[in-house]
């Protein structure tokens, strides 16, 4: 028995997900929960267990698509249920015969052609048997130039594969050059009825390739399938070469608008080709443009900046510290925090002056509800650290990070960036947080402007730790400066809060044995 898998919500509200990566083969046999794909969700990337033991018969999406929520995308044979092959057979008998009846009334009842030509599938191949092949092989086969309804499927009842249409484009090559370059031998007549039509058809799909030339008519007949396909391809039905009439009038079909369509890719590639190979003469030109896909945790983030930037009326305010006693600290704490298995960095620091920062001014730790109309100051303290990943920026979220000590706070952190920069960790783990810091001092800057992680009212972005001259008691001596900038949302927080938070996060940092009392 064939067992198909639709892809599962596998975060909370997901639409549709990309395959990353397949993890098994057509033929492979699986076992229960073992991860068949990697797909990549608005947040991170997932892997997708098989739900039964058998074999894979047949994968329907391809890595790198994007595939939405409930589509079939994998499909298996049940062990010790495989179809039979007289099954397959009368499948395919009963829908030959149904896209047979219908393919007669093509004419008569323009709105069937849906149903009498399938997308990709020769009308003479439709009238004698379907084709049957899984979207994406079809799509293989119109960017390779191949018919697929002359491909013999090497697939379960006759199904045509990805490799099968391969063969056929390496096999034909040289045949379809010699075929286009006999040009059409048509001439227009007259089709009485709809039979002779469906075979005048056939005929000329098999014989010739449709001209790019456009054949500049006032007018066209055509079902109303074939126009809905003609706007997909962007083409004008007037220019499509067609040796067929109704009624004294040009009639062109499916697969006249595929071919001419083809033909016209092959065209532009060619010139695109041509152009490319001409020399550059300018040597500071550079070279082709790279298009990166703009989905899954890239587009997440996007739209969460954009939300936030036109949604919050953001206002920076800048600071610096002198952490010259917090870096002594740290120096002498950091080995006997090794000794514990725990890698100690300044961020468990700036989180504890941070908390205390907010417990003083609470309004910080706040979110507002527009539609209720309320500012909602929230009684947990989740504390969001942006990390820069691969697929871009990500904010693991320590939850009631007030409860912690330094070491647990740094083993959590620590192991939440793992996971972000590994692609492994949940949606859960970004979620929920109050108030977030980010560090772009980590690569040298010193003061930005961060964008708030709405729906949260405040971030505090952290600059490098440098060392700067500065006057103490009367002398200018060297001292260690961290700078500070903190962005706000100004309907909720004003801009004397904001001043007096940092003052306090600041006389944490600056003498960081008062974290003890925290």
């Amino acid at each position: 028995m064939v067992r198909e898998f639709k892809l599962p919500d596998v975060g909370e509200g997901l639409t549709e997900a990309e395959i990353v990566r397949w993890l098994v083969e057509v033929g492979e046999t699986v076992s229960e929960d073992q991860p068949v794909a990697e797909v990549e969700t608005d947040k991170a990337v997932v892997e997708v267990p098989a739900p039964v033991n058998g074999t894979v018969k047949e994968i329907l999406a391809e890595e790198g698509e994007m595939v939405p929520v409930g589509t079939v995308i994998i499909t298996f044979d049940v062990e010790g249920e495989t179809e039979t092959e007289a099954e397959a057979d009368a499948e395919i008998g009963a829908e030959a015969d149904a896209d047979s009846a219908a393919g007669t009334e093509g004419v008569s009842a323009p709105d069937s052609e849906a149903d009498s030509v399938p997308d990709g599938v020769d009308p003479g191949t439709a009238s004698g048997g379907r084709t049957f092949a899984a979207p994406a092989t079809r799509r293989i086969a119109r960017e390779l130039g191949v018919d697929i309804g002359t491909v013999a499927g090497s697939g379960p009842g006759g199904r045509v594969t990805e490799a099968d249409v391969r063969a056929a484009a390496d096999s034909g090559g040289e045949a379809a050059s010699e075929a286009t370059d006999e040009g059409p031998t048509s001439a227009t007549r007259r089709l009485d009825d709809e039979a002779s039509l469906d075979a005048e058809a056939e005929s000329t799909d098999e014989a010739v390739e449709p001209p790019t030339e456009a054949a500049s008519r006032d007018r066209t007949l055509a079902a109303p399938a074939t126009r809905q396909l003609a706007a997909e391809e962007a083409i004008d039905l007037d220019s499509v070469p067609t040796d067929l009439t109704k009624d004294g009038e040009a009639f062109v079909t499916p697969t006249e608008i595929e071919a001419y369509a083809d033909a016209q890719r092959r065209a532009q590639e060619a010139d695109a080709e041509a152009v490319s190979a001409e020399p550059i003469v300018d040597s500071t030109v550079s070279g082709e443009d790279e298009r990166i896909p703009y989905r899954g945790v890239r587009r997440t983030i996007g739209e969460q900046m954009e939300r936030s930037k036109y949604t919050a009326p953001h206002v920076t305010h800048h600071d610096e510290a002198d952490v010259t006693e917090l870096v002594e600290m740290r120096s002498r704490l950091k080995e006997r925090a090794e000794e514990r298995g725990s890698s100690l960095s300044y961020m468990p620091f700036v989180i504890k002056a941070v908390i205390a920062g907010l417990r003083e001014y609470p309004i910080l730790n706040a979110q507002l509800h527009e539609e209720a109309e309320e500012i909602v100051v929230r009684g947990e303290y989740n504390v969001g650290v942006a990390a820069a990943t691969d697929a871009g920026l990500m904010v693991p979220v320590l939850k009631h990070a007030d409860r912690k000590g330094l070491l647990q706070l740094a083993d959590e952190l620590n192991e939440l960036v793992s996971k972000a920069r590994g692609r492994s960790i949940s949606r859960e783990e970004m979620q929920g947080g109050t108030f977030s810091i980010t560090n772009f001092g980590a690569i040298g800057g010193e003061y930005a402007t961060p964008i708030i992680n709405y729906p949260e009212t405040a971030i505090l972005g952290l600059g490098a730790i440098k060392e700067k001259p500065r006057v103490v008691d009367g002398d200018v001596v060297p001292r260690t400066v961290l700078t500070l900038s903190l962005s706000i949302d100004h309907r909720v927080i004003d801009g004397a809060e904001a001043a007096r938070f940092t003052n306090c996060v600041k006389s944490y940092i600056q003498q960081p044995e008062k974290l003890l009392l925290e």
